[in-house]
């Protein structure tokens, strides 16, 4: 029986829309969907990995992509600073986590997250006093879908992978999950992954 879930935060318990980010920051880039796709993935690609990871500062990141993106410095700490507000919890997935935890599950997390944003959501959000332990990439030095990072995780839960089950919006953390023996959701909505959860049997009291 499945008793552990482990959690990914940004897009799963905590809303996270780049594409809403970078075009309320900077509107004079994002005027058309073209212009937008291409900034998001040039403001959110290799450099901000180096963040989630933590081995580059906010400083080091924002000369990185001034220098690539061809943006000043303000336009890009403006990005980079209005981060951990657009991190505001997904109610239905809080729901979802009550019901866990009532019925008797033991809670995780594991994100891809840059220190800075870690730090602040811990001191802002009640709910993580609900996990029993996570790992954030930025106090590791490694991000999903490195192996690694799984490995570490199992290990500092004290848990086997077919002990747990693993949710994650991103298809590559999901499958880097289950070739490690996790179960593993892919994560849509509160409700499609409490469905698959019952199906694994996780939501059944017992």
């Amino acid at each position: 029986m499945i008793r552990r879930v482990i959690f990914d935060l940004g897009g799963v318990v905590l809303r996270w829309r780049p594409a809403v980010l970078l075009a309320q920051q900077l509107p004079r880039h994002t005027a058309t969907p073209q212009a937008l796709a291409q900034l998001q993935a040039g403001f959110f690609g290799p450099d901000w990995w180096d963040f989630d990871r933590g081995t580059v500062s906010t400083v080091d990141l924002a000369d990185r992509l001034v220098r690539r993106l061809a943006l000043g410095v303000p336009e890009v700490l403006s990005v980079i600073e209005a981060g951990p507000e657009e991190l505001q919890p997904v109610e239905a997935t809080l729901a979802l986590m009550r019901r866990l935890r009532e019925a008797g599950c033991r809670l995780y997390y594991l994100s891809n997250m840059p220190l800075p944003y870690a730090e602040h959501l811990e001191r802002r959000h009640d709910f993580f006093r609900w996990f029993e332990d996570g790992v954030f990439s930025s106090r590791v030095q490694c991000i999903k879908p490195e192996p690694r990072i799984f490995e570490l995780a199992l290990e500092r839960f004290g848990c086997a992978p077919q002990e747990a089950v693993f949710l994650d919006d991103h298809p590559l953390n999901v499958e880097a999950a289950r070739a490690l023996g996790l179960h593993a959701v892919q994560f849509r909505d509160a409700a499609q992954a409490e469905a698959e959860l019952q199906a694994l049997g996780v939501t059944r009291g017992g």
